[in-house]
């Protein structure tokens, strides 16, 4: 006899699991689907998804363990510290990342079992059903729900003719499992990824070039942004970005790896140890049964959903990387609690306008709402603000003085548009701009708002400031 749910979860990423945790909250029977392990020692299905197994968590692990490195041995004589000669064990710094990642993953299966949500083991399979409940198979187990949450995240887009082995050709799984600092290392690819691993192993000692194919550098974020990092990146930091490239062949042997690319009218050949390939990703739909059900998939084989995440079909819903948006695992988590209120009766809410977006380098780089190019281009007439961190004591007190925050206002009701940062802590700093544009907050808000002192958040109250042309420390 088949296994019966109210609602069953397909994928236990960040946007599965805490859909299923939020409807057991909710009052409802609740189950989880998951079938990928990620290399665990038993064997054993890990959740979390690509985000905490080989993604955000242990990228972020990697990333801290090579800014204390890098800080060792160039940031701290400026504190009239001395290190002295400054090793890396990579197979340390991995392990560290790796318990880590066990620690966040066995935790989720703690939350499980206090929400009482039941985990299945196995890849979920649509095969029949309807309104009245919705038959899946999970690992040949037949299991029927009134609703189904789909939540099977995404996964690296290869390009074709690289054959990624995660040894010498690797997509972001591989690049974060190194057993040693590669000489030369190449990178396919100048957007998150890439900028985030590329700059982990630029800072333990590898030549990094990074190959991108766009002519313009992080043209998602604000052209200042851009401008700005570009300037850290290339010239403070030393990563060789290159833009406006078309690869041709690429093939490994014992000597390492060659890379035939174009830029302009000219040929190039780039010889590396290793290579990453950071080309984006692509949602996990193959394999779910959509056709037996006639679940709809848009023209990137993402599940086709409304504002509210509900498919074609009554009672199916996706959250996540497979649909529509950013893939992103916040908003993946926010669409999961969206779900489940709405399947609750509740007023679900998940705001895309309000939805931030972090690049982890150093400086950190974080973004919410428009850009100045996308306000120009739409005609909208706005004021800015601008603050250097420079102007700030407490960055100047952590050696920490690069970059700045813009703050975008419009130019009649003063209502924030969008908020853009590269500096430290960006990530962080982020959030109250967040909450100002759910609440649509203006820039006077956050300038009458008082900021403790010293402070990074002051540079924000600044740019607020700044919106009205009366800064009190610039």
């Amino acid at each position: 006899m088949a296994k019966q749910f109210d609602v069953l979860v397909i994928g236990g990423g960040p946007g599965g699991y805490v859909a299923a945790i939020r409807a057991a909250q909710l009052g409802f029977n609740t189950a989880c689907c998951e079938s990928e392990s990620y290399d665990d020692p038993k064997g054993e299905v890990r959740l979390g998804g690509t985000c905490l197994n080989v993604g955000c968590i242990p990228s972020k692990a990697l990333l801290q363990s090579s800014e204390h490195f890098d800080n060792a041995r160039h940031g701290f004589v400026m504190h009239g510290i001395s290190t002295g000669e400054v090793a890396i064990d990579v197979k340390t710094m991995v392990k560290r990342k790796d318990n880590i990642v066990t620690q966040l993953t066995g935790g989720i299966k703690g939350l499980f079992k206090k929400n009482k949500v039941t985990l299945l083991s196995g890849h979920g399979k649509f095969t029949g059903g309807g309104e009245d409940g919705w038959e899946v198979d999970v690992a040949g187990e037949a299991v029927v729900a009134k609703h189904v949450i789909v939540a099977t995240g995404s996964r690296p887009r290869h390009l074709d003719g690289i054959p990624v082995d995660n040894k010498l050709i690797c997509d972001n799984a591989g690049a974060l499992a190194f057993d040693a600092v590669p000489k030369r290392l190449g990178v396919i690819g100048a957007g998150v990824i890439g900028l985030e691993l590329g700059s982990v192993w630029k800072r333990l000692g590898a030549e990094v070039t990074i190959l991108e194919a766009l002519p313009e550098f992080l043209a998602a974020a604000d052209a200042a942004v851009a401008k700005e990092a570009w300037k850290v990146f290339t010239k403070k930091q030393g990563l060789d970005i290159r833009l406006g490239v078309k690869i041709g062949k690429v093939a490994s042997g014992k000597k390492g790896i060659t890379v035939e690319y174009e830029m302009g009218d000219e040929s190039h050949v780039l010889e590396c140890d290793k290579l990453i390939v950071s080309v984006g990703r692509v949602p996990n739909t193959e394999g779910l049964g959509c056709e037996a059900v006639g679940l709809q998939l848009d023209e990137r084989g993402r599940v086709a959903v409304d504002d509210h995440c509900r498919s074609n079909l009554p009672n199916v819903w996706a959250v996540g990387d497979v649909v529509r948006g950013p893939m992103l695992a916040h908003k993946g988590m926010e669409e999961g609690v969206m779900v489940a209120e709405l399947i609750a009766g509740q007023a679900g809410h998940c705001n895309y306008d309000a939805v931030p977006w972090v690049i982890y380098t150093h400086p950190e780089i974080a973004w919410v709402g428009k850009t100045e190019q996308q306000l120009k281009s739409a005609g909208v007439e706005y004021r800015a603000g601008q603050i250097p961190f420079s102007a700030n004591g407490r960055a100047l007190g952590q050696g920490e003085t690069s970059g700045f925050i813009k703050m975008l206002a419009d130019a009649k009701t003063d209502q924030i548009l969008g908020v853009h940062v590269i500096g430290t802590n960006a990530s962080e700093l982020i959030s109250e701009a967040v909450v100002a544009m759910e609440f649509h907050a203006s820039s006077e808000d956050i300038a009458r708002i008082v900021h403790a002192h010293p402070t990074l958040s002051e540079v924000m109250h600044e740019a607020a400031l700044s919106v009205d042309k009366r800064p009190l420390h610039f």
